[in-house]
């Protein structure tokens, strides 16, 4: 675990979760999301033995509060779904693995771990998309140097994401965006701040039109290089 915060609201969550579940509650984690800012929900994840719609319905009826204290929506997994669902998202449950906080119950991860195949395979198909989606997204801008920054700003927080998880396939988890960053462009020999740049875009206004057309053309040659990189990228 790396020193997640646990919120006040959390221990609220815990105390709801309780009262729906009982003894079923196994554990209740809170973690860091990939591509998360700091102002974002409170992300968390609950094991149970088992859940039904009526646990389904009990957590609708409270999730307007949890939402309102600055909560995400729990994850909610019976307690033999999770080590079976690490190869079909890698990328989402690596990144709980590595960035999490214990609230309440037994560690659900002890023993647990993510295949470095299953990893870059998701990071291919992560940094592939972000690419399409670059291009795509500037023909659709028509040019529009306006449209060209929404583009970029958007993209921000998903490439933080990508960041972080390629970042842990080499054992180098990070804590923030800009650091992932950092550790991206020196693992791929990228030009320095190609992509921190970018990243330190989320959350905030688009920049100026002209400077987004002038910033676009790099954008996307290290994102076509990082997708070479990770397609190359091998353990051994």
């Amino acid at each position: 675990m790396n020193g997640v915060a646990i919120p006040e609201a959390v221990r609220w969550l815990d105390r709801d979760l309780r009262a729906i579940f009982r003894e079923r509650l196994r554990s209740l984690v809170v973690y860091r999301a990939a591509g998360d800012s700091p102002n974002a929900p409170t992300a968390t994840l609950a094991v149970v033995d088992r859940l039904d719609a009526d646990d389904l319905r009990a957590c609708a009826d409270r999730v307007a509060s949890w939402h309102e204290a600055g909560l995400e929506t729990p994850l909610l997994l019976q307690a033999h779904e999770f080590g079976r669902a690490l190869d079909a998202f890698p990328l989402e449950f690596g990144a709980i693995l590595a960035d999490h906080a214990l609230v309440t119950g037994l560690d659900p991860f002890v023993g647990l771990g993510v295949s470095p195949s299953d990893l870059r395979r998701a990071c291919e198909v992560q940094v592939r998309s972000h690419l399409l989606h670059l291009r795509e997204g500037f023909i659709e801008s028509r040019g529009r140097g306006d449209e060209i920054a929404r583009l970029i700003t958007e993209s921000a927080a998903p490439l933080a994401g990508l960041l972080r998880s390629v970042a842990r396939l080499h054992g180098r988890p990070t804590t923030t965006a800009a650091d992932a960053a950092a550790v991206v462009e020196q693992l791929a020999s990228l030009e320095a701040e190609s992509l921190s740049a970018i990243v330190a875009l989320a959350g905030h206004q688009p920049p100026p039109a002209e400077e987004a057309r002038r910033r676009f053309p790099s954008y996307l040659a290290a994102t076509e290089r990082l997708t070479h990189y990770v397609d190359q990228w091998s353990a051994t």
